[in-house]
């Protein structure tokens, strides 16, 4: 007999509301939740998959142990004293930053993902730390931090409100939205077009996006910020800066800019100077307006300058922390708000990668410098050792997997907390896999910073756990058990609630102390005596919950929210529009957004320099599809085949000067390796560019993928040998990069040979 349950989809970050049909112990069926106070009843094909997702029969139902060069089959606590040996030992010999921790984009999607690797690094001190958001978001993270002292505080485009959306380098009708969470995001930049409203596209590619558009713009790749450089130049010589409130550095940054004229940066964008000068004009008159940039914006040499260029356009125009504009979001789960004035600011470089000498940024290392970290000796300091890789595949999602899988090969234990047995984990000494989403709760403390609306939900697992299985949380917080030195308990069979216990005594512990919060002068104990929650995990949430800006205080605030009220709401609680926040969220050390940091006027001689370039022959860039995340999907058949396919795009005119022919092979060569991929001829990307899908690659032995490796397609991370990087951010460029194309000799396996045949 079926019956229905609610779950927040986790397939990507538009996090929209779902109606689970489960029969049995399985979901059978996905629709959108009606209901749902964020998405009301939005689905996309990835949550519509839902319970294939869920059931793949390929993923890890036990731990994995090597045994004799092999893994096998092994309980938990097997396990887990595997991992306590294989770790520890290297930390007492050389040291924490001998052991490595790689972060993938699924931690994000996840309650566990978000509440204890911030536990588990601290408690091993190493700084070598990599996560997915150094080949994808990093920029924007330096540029909020420079302009807003907080590196998280990223505004998001009101896109109910506004009259005027200027995007460029996303394509939301694929990816359903990056750092801007937004169900429906489609749905919403139509609602634009029908109120009125102008959509604007930069994009060198003709996405569906883009057709979207009432102009679009086919920049030419890694020239964003000369365009919106120049675009702001326009402000200030026509007199158009009506700047937002609570900024200092306007007058600073005109003389920056003066040198980016339309006319100077248009051959080197290949836009016309007029063109540019109307972008600037139609954003300064709308009545409101948003500029917002994403991954395409983020992965090339300026990525930090553009990030910083989209909100300086903001700004400028008075469109930053308004409605209808760019404004801060509010979580539930946020921290108490502080009283607005000075900060202790955002810093850069406090210390370097052992070999490159790349600087840290916001705690973490270059995810392109992982390898030679591993695999290169130099007198300072120790090589990574030892790894421990949490929802990561940097064999797939980094520059030059062919060198980063031999340096997974060399190390002396790695252990990864993996659903499958995939490209990365594959090396793993032992793997620990998480339960299926159907069988794990979910709030998405790190999407609703991004929100375009003020809202809390709560899902408490669909399905029970299966027998055999282990929570993703238990399973994170006894990897914290076994590897930290917190005092605690080590033995697998040591509590996992110690973990949470620790983290609530902790917060609680400061929150007494702190004049602005609502418990502050009260009992730690005492209070944590009154969480509620059936677990250590919804404990902490109600923690955050009752402290949060919304919160009830512990009794302060009786109408305030805590886990006992968002329970009695499935459908979630709506907290309203976005609003003005400045100049609380402001964390700079002289309590105004800061328009000219230091070290974004020391990069802006390179941006100069960027204005006499020209590329010679095709450049490269991404492409996002609807149905897959990264390399997460490709093992369900249901969300592979039809668009979603590992080609290269290249333009009629390009592929009839190489010779290129529809739906034949091509060789395509970077500086860090070369790939067979089908050609796509197409007008849907400019002339001089070629596109490719990240996250594909699925054909090396050891994996447990049955699906993926039917039609694996090429690694277009091997095009790149991780030398290129955004130097503020430590962000790979992965688009605008130079590539040579030949036509090339068929590959044999037959998969590819049916997608042949089918496209020709």
């Amino acid at each position: 007999m079926s019956r229905t349950a609610l779950r927040i989809c986790p397939l990507c970050e538009a996090t929209c509301g779902l109606t689970l049909t489960i029969e049995g112990t399985r979901v059978t069926h996905a629709r959108g939740d009606r209901d749902d106070v964020f998405s009301q009843g939005f689905i996309c094909p990835k949550g519509a998959s839902f319970g294939a997702v869920d059931s793949d029969p390929d993923r890890l139902r036990t731990p994995l142990v090597r045994r004799d060069g092999e893994l096998r089959e092994a309980t938990w606590e097997e396990a887990f004293d595997a991992v306590a040996a294989g770790i520890r030992p290297v930390v007492e010999r050389h040291g924490p930053n001998s052991v490595g921790v790689v972060l993938g984009n699924p931690n994000v999607h996840t309650m566990a993902g978000a509440l204890y690797p911030t536990v588990l690094l601290a408690g091993l001190g190493t700084r070598s730390i990599f996560t997915a958001s150094t080949v994808d978001q990093m920029p924007k993270h330096v540029s909020s931090g420079l302009l807003f002292g907080d590196a998280n505080a990223i505004p998001v485009p009101d896109l109910d409100r506004t009259d005027h959306l200027l995007l460029i380098g996303a394509n939301p009708l694929e990816s359903n939205g990056s750092l801007c969470t937004a169900p429906d995001f489609p749905g919403k930049l139509k609602a634009l077009k029908a109120r009125g409203g102008t959509l604007v596209v930069i994009d060198p590619r003709r996405t569906r996006t883009a057709k979207l558009a009432d102009r679009h713009i086919a920049v030419r790749p890694g020239t964003d910020a000369l365009l919106l450089a120049a675009m702001a130049q326009v402000l200030y010589e026509e007199g158009l800066v009506d700047p937002t409130p609570h900024v200092q550095g306007i007058e600073e940054l005109a003389g920056e800019l003066k040198e980016f004229t339309p006319e100077a940066v248009a051959e080197a964008c290949d836009v016309e100077a007029g063109v540019i000068r109307t972008l600037a004009r139609e954003l300064a008159a709308a009545p409101t307006a948003a500029v917002y940039g994403r991954i395409g914006s983020c992965t090339v040499p300026h990525g930090t300058l553009t990030s910083w260029l989209v909100d300086v356009l903001n700004i400028l125009t008075g469109n930053l922390d308004r409605p209808g504009g760019a404004l801060f979001p509010q979580a539930a789960t946020d921290k108490t708000p502080r009283p607005a004035g000075p900060g202790r600011g955002f810093a850069l470089g406090r210390w370097h990668s052992r070999v490159s000498r790349h600087p840290e940024v916001k705690g973490e290392l270059p995810l392109s410098a992982l390898a030679e970290e591993i695999d290169t000796a130099t007198e300072e300091g120790e090589p990574v050792r030892a790894l421990i890789a949490v929802a990561a595949n940097p064999v797939l999602s980094a520059p030059d997997g062919d060198r980063l899988d031999r340096a997974l090969d060399s190390l002396g234990f790695m252990v990864s907390v993996d659903p499958y047995l995939n490209e990365t984990s594959r090396h793993a000494d032992v793997v620990l896999p998480p339960p299926p989403p159907s069988q794990s709760p979910h709030h998405d403390f790190a999407f609703n910073t991004l929100a375009v609306r003020n809202q809390v939900r709560y899902t408490r697992p669909a399905i029970p756990l299966e027998p055999g299985r282990m929570a993703e949380t238990e399973i994170l917080a006894r990897l914290i058990l076994a590897v930290t030195d917190w005092g605690l308990p080590c033995s697998s069979g040591a509590d996992p609630a110690a973990v949470d216990h620790m983290v609530i005594d902790q917060t609680l512990g400061k929150a007494v102390k702190e004049p602005h919060s609502p418990v502050h002068g009260g009992d730690p104990r005492e209070l944590a005596g009154r969480l509620t929650g059936d677990t250590g995990p919804e404990r902490r949430l109600d923690l955050m919950l009752r402290l949060g800006p919304y919160g009830d205080g512990f009794g302060v605030r009786p109408d305030g929210l805590s886990l006992e009220k968002l329970l009695a709401h499935p459908h979630g609680i709506d907290l309203g529009p976005l609003e003005p926040r400045l100049p609380q969220p402001l964390k700079t050390r002289s309590g105004r957004v800061e328009l000219l940091p230091g070290p974004i006027a020391d990069d802006l001689p390179r941006l100069r320099a960027a204005l006499a370039e020209r590329p010679e022959g095709l450049v490269l860039v991404g492409r996002r599809h609807l149905r897959s995340n990264n390399s997460w999907m490709h093992n369900v058949p249901a969300l592979t085949g039809g668009s979603n396919r590992c080609t290269l795009h290249i333009h009629p005119e390009d592929a009839e000067r190489l010779g290129v022919q529809n739906a034949e092979p091509v060789r395509v060569k970077g500086a860090g390796g070369e790939v067979t991929v089908t050609a796509e001829v197409t007008d849907a990307v400019r002339r001089g560019v070629v596109s490719m899908p990240h996250g594909w690659g699925h054909d090396r032995p050891g994996t447990r993928l049955s699906h993926a490796s039917t039609d694996p397609g090429v690694n277009v991370n091997q095009l790149l040998d991780g030398r290129l990087l955004d130097p503020l951010s430590g962000n790979a460029v992965l688009n605008g990069v130079p590539v040579e194309v030949t036509p090339g000799a068929a590959p044999e396996s037959p998969a590819v040979t049916e997608k042949l045949t089918a496209l020709t």
